[in-house]
């Protein structure tokens, strides 16, 4: 039987030293690249596609530090796709991290307001045009996704978002927030469903231990949103949701009681 990961109290050296390399490496890439994108703040879609490289620099490197391989399987897809809503589900900060490797150039990514807080990171994406939403009530984060579809017209972009809108404490999928189908609707693009598995026994939620070991990934084919309406927007939403329950393995699919 399958054991999902539980927090411990006490840190592995391993762990210890890993957080240090990566404190140290993360704030030695970070520092050059604020100053490069605070040059280039009168031009978001450029600060956009240099933040694309900084993710792809940053994101597979901090992945090798935890210790974690990511394998993918048909990586193709990203670009035969784009430009399109990427969609994946979220059960460590693992996820973020093979995001921004996986990000196709041009691809901006939809985070909470709070992510500004996070030290040397936050500040490299509040300067890089990525998008930000305010959840704090039902009137800012719709104004946020009407900003949000007006952005992505203007810059053509692509979208890469955790549609669950917080990491799972045991990595079992969570029920889907709307705005990633409010977004499709109100830009034509497709969706592209991001299926990361096991990242939660990589790195479990609330603790700092890495626990190293693969994550695979499957990039699955896109869904066309054409012909999706507002109407049946809660349709779409679980059908899409369904793709996930049926690639996840039954350890990570919804608990029965949640349904």
């Amino acid at each position: 039987m399958h054991k999902e990961a539980k927090p411990h109290s006490s840190l592995s050296l391993s762990t210890c030293l890993r957080a240090v390399v990566g404190f140290t490496l993360l704030a030695s890439i970070s520092l050059p690249y604020i100053l490069l994108t605070a040059l280039l703040l009168p031009w978001r879609g450029l600060r956009i596609r240099t933040g694309n490289l900084y993710g792809k620099v940053v994101g597979p490197l901090m992945c090798r530090v935890a210790g974690t391989r990511v394998v993918v399987s048909n990586k193709k897809r990203i670009n035969n796709s784009k430009p399109a809503i990427y969609i994946m589900n979220h059960t460590s900060q693992i996820d973020v991290l093979v995001g921004m490797g996986l990000c196709p150039m041009g691809g901006c990514g939809v985070a909470k307001r709070e992510i500004r807080r996070i030290p040397f990171f936050g500040m490299a994406y509040l300067l890089s045009g990525h998008l930000l939403i305010d959840r704090s009530n039902r009137e800012k984060s719709i104004a946020s996704l009407v900003s949000i579809g007006e952005t992505v017209r203007k810059h053509k972009l692509s979208i890469w978002i955790w549609p669950e809108g917080t990491r799972s404490s045991n990595g079992r999928l969570q029920s889907f927030k709307k705005g990633f189908a409010h977004t499709a609707i109100a830009t034509g693009l497709p969706i592209v469903p991001v299926v990361i598995h096991d990242a939660h026994l990589r790195w479990p939620k609330h603790t700092l231990r890495l626990v190293p070991g693969i994550a695979h990934v499957d990039i699955l084919p896109a869904i066309d949103t054409s012909e999706w309406r507002t109407e049946t927007l809660v349709d779409h939403i679980q059908d899409v949701r369904q793709v996930f329950i049926d690639t996840l393995a039954p350890h990570q699919r919804p608990s029965p009681v949640s349904e």
